[in-house]
């Protein structure tokens, strides 16, 4: 379970990798309706097993990591405004 949902997460941040840096920043300005997003998206998709239901949760936990880490990281983009993080992106 606990494998399946680092994997489910893995291929989560290899697509935000892909974003433009602009939607990634935008993305990261609203992080809990991503993380709510991506944790109802991933229950639907694994829904039906209970270790398909674990996979998903703990893909939507991770999830939730990442995104906080990576506003914190990186900074986000409100508005026309971009907000650093403790590494600065040129945007």
């Amino acid at each position: 379970m606990f494998v399946t949902g680092a994997a489910i997460f893995l291929g989560l941040v290899l697509i935000f990798i892909k974003l433009p840096r602009r939607t990634m920043l935008r993305l990261l300005a609203h992080d809990v309706a991503l993380d709510i997003g991506v944790t109802i998206v991933t229950l639907l998709v694994h829904w039906g097993t209970f270790s398909g239901i674990m996979a998903a949760t703990v893909a939507g936990l991770m999830t939730s990591l990442g995104s906080t880490f990576a506003k914190r990281a990186f900074g986000h983009i409100k508005g026309n405004s971009y907000y650093p993080g403790y590494f600065s992106l040129k945007v």
